[in-house]
């Protein structure tokens, strides 16, 4: 249930704005050192906490220098005596184009562990992973680095009700992801009153989501393109992620560019 919720509310946060239509800006709306901290409450109750940071390395893929991308998800509290998380998300995406090159996973969930990587490979639109060869249509993307090229798009053009759909490569396959564009809204955070882009991307019913429930999702409608906030119904109850914390911003939160 964590990992789902947490790649749902968190890594997807952002991701939506991939599609069709819609231009990757000149660069990279975030720098080296950027840090995001987020809580993620069932009901009053601090279930988890997570957050994602880019690095600078050294490593270079095809002799290219990359950003390094790392998303942790940890349970908090009492959740820790139930069912333990400690997840980790690395990503390698080029500076320029913010291609990912590849992709690991480490999960530690309760008793259970497993350790995931795919190499991506843009040219030959092929993901080599441990669980197989898989082809794609056009450019893929891992769930961390989408979110990352999502933040950099020219979403102007947006209008409430467009439709819009994602591929991403997750655990053993390719996969489609139906979003919504569904307008701009100001939202209290805990970092202030922030204006925002919100979207509600399709999810599928089963063990955790009511065949009814919705996820929301509220971005910053600034130069960094943040995610500060998500709610999502699930079976029982409903489970919000939070921002608390940002630093290493490229940009002053709130900035809007020419």
């Amino acid at each position: 249930m964590f990992k789902k919720l947490v790649l749902f509310l968190l890594v997807f946060s952002t991701s939506p704005i991939f599609a069709q239509g819609l231009e990757h800006i000149k660069e990279a709306v975030f720098q080296a050192g950027e840090t995001l901290n987020y809580r993620l409450r069932y009901g009053f109750i601090t279930a988890a906490e997570a957050s994602i940071k880019v690095l600078d390395t050294n490593i270079k893929f095809d002799n290219r220098p990359v950003f390094h991308l790392v998303a942790e998800g940890r349970t908090a509290g009492s959740f820790n005596v139930f069912y333990k998380v400690r997840n980790r998300y690395d990503s390698y995406i080029d500076k320029a184009s913010l291609s990912p090159y590849l992709y690991t996973e480490n999960i530690r969930e309760a008793n259970y562990r497993r350790s995931d990587k795919a190499r991506f490979y843009q040219d030959e639109r092929k993901v080599v992973s441990n669980k197989g060869n898989f082809t794609g249509v056009g450019r893929t993307f891992d769930v961390l680095s989408a979110y990352f090229f999502a933040r950099s798009l020219d979403v102007s053009s947006l209008k409430p009700g467009d439709k819009f759909s994602l591929d991403y490569f997750l655990s053993d396959g390719i996969n489609k992801l139906d979003i919504e564009f569904v307008g701009r809204e100001s939202i209290k955070t805990a970092l202030g009153t922030m204006n925002c882009i919100k979207f509600s991307p399709s999810i599928q019913p089963g063990r955790i989501f009511r065949k009814d429930s919705k996820l929301y999702l509220w971005i910053t409608d600034d130069a960094n393109r943040i995610p500060v906030k998500a709610n999502v119904e699930i079976l029982v109850g409903s489970v919000t992620l939070d921002l608390v914390a940002a630093s290493g911003l490229k940009y002053p939160l709130g900035l809007i560019l020419d």
